[in-house]
């Protein structure tokens, strides 16, 4: 129409020219457009007489350079209107001067690109897009060889052009340039060429894969032409265009991944059609081509590319139950990539990595396991030839995806503690990938394998399986020391997690690494060293594990013992690794020994070997001139061998000189040889010596014990002496103040061993009374002063000495304070009745509670001084004091715990020091006296403690392990008292009583952890079942920090009581109710829950405890409380809690057969009360044969059995009437036997209806579901009485009712946590073999999928989804005015005439829907109300990024009527989805090319003064009641009936 309009106006016009200066004065938008299609049809017209000619090319400079090229530069186009209008000037004016040049020839083209690369020399800026527009129009008339280099210099140097700052106006120039300048240059053979080199030349200035790909795509007509072959390069004969196109395979831009695909399929659609010989060189190093082709094998390549191709596009759709299906097809491409005869690659092995790598890189979690998974099977199902690619993809792309820890979970199959499937593929792969490469590269692999692991920040669970996959391949010596080092690196990395057991794992198996990989000729023993310095003993290498013995294994004695006398002589040993190769060349020599026949040597050996070190430790008593350096190498290595050395060796001689260093540290300690703070790291060597040496005496030496008693009498009473001396002096000097800290420090040694080491029977030394009154009865907090260092020191020297020393005065202070803490916890500990009066002084002691209270005061004082990490000592104070003064001060004693609650609260996110702060803070809170004293006061502290027990149980849900303390400390304190007070013995299980929420709420306690929650649950559960295969298992202490620990503790507190005992019976009654009425809470807060929820958990905890308890009440109780059992069966359960239910019901019934008529009852409530609980009754009566058991008179429970199943077996519920049959089943067989005669009458009619059942025809539903529900666990299997155990209420039941698998507890479990022990006698802790070894098989579940599992176990699917991405026909566009469209051109989408108006619609689902869908048509544009919708996310979910496609246009709805107008002066017919009086039928209804859909409001349609604006409405004929569709639904039935339409049209054209 347009072109109709401008061929008349040139006709009835006159002059052009005087058209054009009339057009272009000023410039409108619509003007500009106007402007635009006259020179279009002036250049498209013949040229015209040479005057005239002339005279138009003048005007046409005039408007290229005074009007076209302001407008580009944005002078009068910022003066324009909002915009939209600025968008149609620039566009217009592009199209303008592109004309322009046409009708003025290369005088222009030259001109305009002069200026242009004048400007952009000058730098550009926001006039930068001018220019190259500019360019762009000129390039296809420029004549001059020298400016089209100059010009393609330009161009090449912008799309080069990346910085960290740049911004978006630079990234649209680059984006400009590769997309249309550089097409444009391309017409130029000679540019051509250039462009080529510049964009693939392979150098260091080639532009990214993004902006290669971009310019590539558009000048796939020149590279890549349908035709003869053009002047230009053939792209395929490029190795770098290959790469180029790989790289943008795997971009994580998925407009790059669509260039990339369209040129793959053009260049392979284009060596189809000419069939012939093609190979692109190899490159450098590689013997496979890139790219081939041979007319011979067409039929496989094309076989093996469009195999790729689907399964390239198949990945972007990023859905797994699409793209599982065409993984087989993968397996494939291997089979057509290796030659079976040559042993080789016939395609490049990169275009497989492009393939794992797009996978690799998903945002689909499942979809990249998916693919990890296939690779590391390809080298146990494949024999894939030895390629470079290969290694550098695992050390990339693959390590890259194995650091997601996420990919390291169980399969839904695996029972907790198996090895994940990733980590068993891990160490397969490994081990056989490594085997197959080539002797020479192994080393290297490896070392860059490891080197990737220290490279980024990984997490504990992929380190782990990936230093066990490296644990477990098979030894080969091919790694030095720069391996070594990297396994050190990666050794650092481990200690990042705070996960305990998962870091020592990894240490072991690290380890181990280090035996089998490293060549020892290729490292040095400084390096072993230092390698196995990183170990941490308390986590792997320790004597007493197999870890030990094959390290011992490994090592060479003589190695070991040429590198201990120079380590030894050193300037700083490292004293902890000589300790441990000390020890592990005592052992290997014992090793030796042993297999060499000789006996009673080893301490020999070892005494010569350490007689360096004994000889010094002979002369610490008497030398008093060996320098202190040597004395302090020889007691740290002493100390150290002692602390490594394994308990085992009971039976080794005494070897060390015990007289000589007692007398040592009894001078230095004493004899006032410690004087700077620097010493204060002496003393602690000293007495960190002291406990060591009495364990050693203990263990082999007692005759040395009367020596250890001498050196602990005369260490105290000189400590005592020096710290009872007064300064005088004003400000103390640095000598005195360090004595008073070696001496309390002293102290607090003498106390600790004294309290760790009763057999020593140090408490009847004459000094520990001196001790204990000078530890009562001193002043308590004393802050040490800061002392002066002299005036005869410079500043100078005291500013060095304040710098040099370890530790500042605060640390210093802090430390003598928590000193004298612990010296008070031994004294108040140990001796109970304290002295009333200093015999010393004539001072009279306050009274025992008055001195509690003081001692107390100091206690809070103390906690708000001290750092958190030396609160301990206070807390166990506390413990003591605090009973003796709840009753007198119990505001005191709750600021006692609102404080200890602070610091302990404060403390949650310090892992180091946490647990043992807890631990104190719950000894000391939870101790039996105080929760005796504060609950029969039932006071504030009652209440106070109570919340306490919330706030941990709260914290435990976010910290786990913490609720497992309180938990422990008090089933042990309340069933197995260790205080010796009488009251606190019978006060002991009263506390139960008294704080039963804490067991009821461990009952059901647990959270549904978070997904990586629960990963780490599951490797810490694999690490356990490793057992001491993985010394990690023997050398930590196992914290039980599990929340099945939690349940398990109370369950296992709950099996230790006694119904006998009142105490007893009365508390688990308590508890009895409080759970039935926590589910009844649960019931009433949600009626339906879903499976494995929260709520269902919590239920199915709660009757599991009811079960284990039901046999430990009585009948009066179990009557009382039946009816509320009943009433949870009336419920709406889920399956596990529904058999529960029904279990304590039969065991009730069988127990207590007396309350059988309440059960009847049950059957008597309406049907709408029934409906569904019914079957769970039903269920009951399935297991009749044992509630009859204790029953004398059965006849009359049977007839009254009989008569209530068979009013359910006519049930019009299809389950009811199941559940029914299978009652009546076991009801009729019981009467059977027992020949009942009065059910005579009755036989023939239920003897034949059962046979109707069993005999049912067909193989529809019912008779298979009435086969599955006899075979069912709970009917054909299950016995209520023989399989009452632990494991089946806990594990087996569960398991087979399908309950999430964290809520499985293995019996395991209960024989771990050692905690709480049941007796010997203790017999219900297993499930019957029958029971514990069928598999889930519920038979109201298995019909939902049943087939799935059939079509998964298929090798090769037949047919796959297949997303439709046309390519073809898709030549880039040349017209200037589209440049929405453009990233849309490239890929070949062809827009209709189609506009489709939704600016009445509001709702973002709706919009969203509508965007994809009109853009999956092609239509031309989608208006819209508001643009802001686009930012919605409701809309971006439905519409899949089709908003980058497709055009928006924003109208609002007040601005319909003049954009209905405006369009229909364009030629469109304005169409209305309404239901009107004169509506045509859709299916009569034929649409015009240029349509415009207006669709109408979702609740009001198109308003009334629209319609009148319409050319016509169309309705959607219906069959329905409803009145009307969504109106996303009608617009998409109109918008493909338009595309139907449309399609015919062309089809009969063509």
């Amino acid at each position: 129409m347009e072109v109709v309009l401008a061929d008349a106006l040139l006709a009835g016009g006159g002059d052009p020219c005087a058209l054009l200066r009339a057009l272009s004065a000023p410039l409108s938008a619509e003007r500009a457009e106007a402007l635009r299609l006259l020179l279009q049809r002036l250049a498209a017209a013949p040229p015209p007489p040479p005057g005239e000619a002339e005279a138009l090319r003048r005007v046409a400079w005039e408007v290229a350079l005074e009007r076209c090229r302001p407008l580009l530069r944005g002078g009068e186009a910022a003066g324009g209107g909002g915009g939209g209008e600025r968008l149609r000037l620039g566009r217009a004016a592009r199209g303008a001067l592109r004309h322009c040049v046409q009708l003025c020839g290369p005088a222009l083209a030259a001109r305009l690109a002069r200026e242009a690369l004048a400007e952009l020399a000058a730098g550009g800026g926001a006039g930068a897009e001018a220019a190259v527009e500019a360019l762009v129009a000129a390039a296809p008339r420029l004549e001059e060889p020298a400016l089209v280099a100059e010009c393609v210099a330009a161009a090449l140097a912008l799309v080069r052009e990346e910085g960290e700052g740049e911004g978006e106006e630079e990234e649209a120039v680059a984006a400009l340039v590769a997309g249309r300048l550089l097409p444009a240059l391309c017409g130029n053979g000679a540019a051509l060429r250039s462009v080529w080199e510049g964009l693939l030349g392979g150098g260091g200035g080639a532009p990214r894969a993004g902006r290669a790909l971009l310019a590539l795509s558009a000048m796939a007509d020149a590279l890549l032409p349908a035709g003869p072959p053009g002047p230009g390069p053939d792209a395929r004969l490029c190795p770098r265009f290959w790469r180029v196109v790989q790289e943008g395979l795997t971009e994580r831009d998925g407009l790059c991944r669509r260039r990339a695909r369209y040129l793959l399929k053009r260049a392979l659609d284009l060596s189809g059609g000419q069939g012939g010989e093609l190979r692109c060189p190899a490159e450098a190093g590689d013997e496979s081509s890139l790219f081939w082709w041979c007319a011979e094998k067409s039929e496989k390549l094309q076989q093996f590319w469009e195999t790729y191709i689907l399964i390239m596009e198949t990945l972007e759709g990023n859905q797994i139950h699409v793209i599982k299906p065409v993984l087989p097809k993968l397996n494939g491409l291997f089979d057509h990539a290796i030659s079976g005869e040559k042993g080789c690659w016939l395609f490049h092995p990169s275009w497989h990595m492009c393939i794992y790598k797009r996978m690799f890189e998903s945002e689909n979690k499942t979809l990249m396991k998916e693919g990890v998974l296939h690779f590391l099977e390809l080298y146990e199902t494949k024999h894939l030839p030895s390629s470079l690619v290969f290694s550098e993809f695992v050390i990339g792309p693959l390590m890259d995806a194995l650091s997601e820890s996420s990919l390291y979970s169980r399969t839904p199959g695996q029972l907790m503690g198996a090895c994940p499937p990733l980590g068993m593929r891990l160490q397969k792969f490994l081990a056989t990938y490594l085997m197959l490469l080539p002797e020479e590269e192994k080393g290297s692999f490896l070392l860059k394998f490891i080197q990737k692991m220290t490279s980024r920040h990984w997490c504990a669970v992929p380190i782990l399986f990936l230093s066990m996959a490296l644990a477990y391949i098979p030894a080969c010596k091919v790694l030095g020391a720069e391996g070594l080092h990297a396994l050190r690196d990666v050794l650092q990395c481990t200690m990042i997690t705070h996960q305990i057991l998962l870091r020592g794992a990894a240490q072991c198996y690290l380890l181990q690494t280090v035996m089998h990989l490293t060549d020892v000729e290729k490292v040095s023993l400084p390096e072993v060293s230092s390698f196995l310095l990183s170990l941490r003993p308390e986590e792997s290498l320790r004597r007493d594990t197999m870890l030990w013995v094959e390290v011992r294994t490994e090592a060479d004695s003589m190695f070991i013992k040429h590198f201990l006398i120079p380590t030894l002589l050193s300037g700083r040993p490292f004293f902890a690794l000589v300790s441990t190769m000390i020890l592990l060349a005592a052992d290997v020599e014992q090793m030796r020994n042993k297999y060499s026949g000789k006996s009673n040597i080893e301490w020999i050996e070892l005494e010569a070997f350490l007689n360096p070190l004994l000889d010094v430790l002979m002369k610490l008593g008497s030398n008093v001139y060996i320098p202190t350096l040597k004395t302090d190498k020889s007691l740290q290595l002493l100390l150290k061998l002692l602390q490594t050395r394994s308990l085992k060796c009971s039976n080794t001689q005494d070897v060390t000189p015990v007289e000589s260093i007692l007398e040592f540290l009894l001078r230095r300690l004493t004899a006032n040889e410690l004087s700077t703070v620097g010493d204060l790291d002496r003393c602690d060597l000293y007495l960190a010596l002291i406990p060591e040496i009495v364990n050693l005496c203990l263990q082999v030496g007692w005759k040395k014990i009367p020596s250890v008693k001498n050196f602990i009498l005369s260490l105290t009473n000189a400590s005592i002496r020096n710290l009872q001396e007064r300064n005088c002096e004003e400000e103390p000097k640095l000598k005195e103040q360090i004595k008073k800290v070696a001496s309390m420090a002293s102290l607090t040694a003498v106390c600790e061993i004294m309290d760790r080491k009763p057999e020593a029977h140090l408490e009847s030394l004459p000094s520990v009374d001196a001790l204990k009154r000078f530890i009562f009865f001193s002043q308590y907090n004393e802050v040490l002063k800061k002392p002066s260092y002299g005036e005869e020191k410079s500043s100078k020297k005291r500013l060095l000495c304040e710098e040099t020393t370890s530790q500042g005065w605060g640390k210093i202070v802090a430390r003598y304070v928590c000193d004298q803490w612990i010296c008070l916890r031994f004294i108040l500990n140990s001796f109970q009745t304290l002295a009333q009066e200093d015999e010393g002084t004539s001072e009279i002691s306050l009274s025992t509670v008055e001195r509690s209270r003081k001692i107390l005061e100091s206690a809070l004082e103390a906690l708000s001084i001290l750092p958190s990490d030396q609160v301990l000592p206070v807390f166990d104070c506390m413990k003591v004091l605090v009973p003796k003064l709840l009753d007198s001060a119990e505001s005191l004693c709750i600021e006692a715990f609102d404080l200890a609650w602070k610091i302990i609260s404060s403390l949650s996110n310090t892992q180091l020091i946490f647990w043992s702060n807890l631990k104190a803070f719950v000894h000391f809170i939870f101790d039996a006296e105080v929760l005796a004293v504060a609950a029969s006061a039932k006071g504030q502290a009652y209440a106070k403690i109570k919340e306490i027990i919330f706030k941990l149980i709260d914290m435990s849900t976010t910290k786990t392990g913490v609720f497992n303390v309180v938990l422990s400390h008090c089933c042990r304190s309340w069933i197995f008292p260790t205080v010796h007070e009488r009251s606190a013995l019978t006060n002991a299980f009263s506390n139960a009583g008294n704080y039963c929420e804490l067991i009821t709420e461990a009952c059901v306690f647990g959270t549904v952890f978070r997904r990586d929650q629960r990963l780490i649950q599951d490797v810490n559960a694999f690490i356990e079942n490793l057992g001491e295969k993985c010394a990690t298992n023997v050398v930590t202490e196992s914290t039980n920090r599990d929340d099945h620990y939690v349940r398990v503790c109370a369950i296992k507190f709950l099996c230790l009581l006694d119904g006998s005992n009142i105490l007893h019976k009365t508390f688990m009654e308590d508890i009895f109710i409080k759970l039935l009425d926590k589910d009844e809470l649960v019931s009433r807060s949600r009626t339906r829950y879903y499976a494995n929820s929260l709520q269902h958990r919590i239920k199915n905890r709660v009757w599991q405890t009811l079960l284990v308890l039901l046999p430990k009440l009585d009948q009066n109780f179990v009557c009382g409380i039946l009816d509320k059992v009943f009433q949870a069966g009336f419920g709406n359960n889920q399956a596990s809690v529904k058999y529960f239910i029904e279990w304590i019901v039969i065991l009730s019934l069988h127990k207590y057969p007396q309350i059988l008529n309440k059960f009847w009852d049950c059957f008597s409530y309406d049907e709408e009360k029934l409906k569904t609980s019914i079957c769970t009754f039903l269920s009951v009566l399935s297991h009749f044969d044992i509630v009859l058991q204790n029953t004398s008179e059965k006849k009359p429970a049977l007839k009254k059995a009989l008569i209530v199943v068979l009013q359910w077996c006519f049930n019009h519920n299809f389950s009811v009437r199941l559940y029914a049959l299978v009652a009546l089943k076991k009801i009729w067989g019981m009467c059977r036997m027992l020949h009942v005669e009065e059910f005579e009458a009755l036989t023939p009619v239920i003897e034949s209806s059962l046979q109707q059942v069993e005999n049912m025809h067909g193989t529809g539903n019912a008779r298979r579901n009435w086969h599955r529900i006899q075979d069912h666990f709970f009917f054909a299997t299950f016995h209520p009485l023989e399989d009452y155990s632990l494991e089946t209420i806990f594990y087996t039941l569960p398991r087979l009712s399908e309950l999430a698998e964290d809520e499985w507890i293995s019996i395991a479990k209960f024989h771990r946590f050692t905690d709480v022990h049941l007796p010997p006698e203790f017999q219900w802790y297993h499930s019957r073999t029958e029971l514990h070894d069928l598999k889930p098989s519920g038979w109201s579940q298995q019909d939902m999928g049943s087939n799935s599992a059939e079509t998964d176990s298929q090798t090769e699917w037949t047919d796959v989804q297949k997303k439709i991405i046309p390519w073809k026909n898709s030549a880039p566009s040349s017209d200037l005015e589209m440049a929405f469209q453009d990233r849309a051109t490239k890929l070949g989408k062809s827009n209709s005439r189609l506009i489709v108006v939704a600016s009445l619609i509001d709702k973002p689902t709706n919009l969203g829907g509508l965007c994809r869908t009109s853009e999956i048509f092609g239509a031309s544009a989608l208006v819209v109300g508001s643009l802001h919708y686009i930012q919605d996310k409701q809309f971006q979910h439905l519409s899949v990024s089709a908003e980058q496609w497709l055009p928006l246009v924003e109208v609002k709805p007040s601005q319909l009527v003049d954009y209905l107008q405006q369009k229909k002066t364009e030629g469109y017919t304005t169409i209305g989805v309404e239901q009107t009086a004169k509506s045509f039928d859709l299916t009569e209804y034929c649409f015009p090319e240029k349509s415009l859909l207006l669709l109408g409001n979702e609740h009001e349609g198109i308003p009334a003064n629209l319609i009148h604006h319409l050319d016509v409405c169309v309705e959607i004929p219906q069959q329905g009641i409803i009145r009307s569709l969504n109106v996303h639904v009608s617009g998409a039935l109109l918008i493909w009936e338009y595309t139907r339409q449309q399609v015919i049209k062309q089809k009969q054209q063509k």
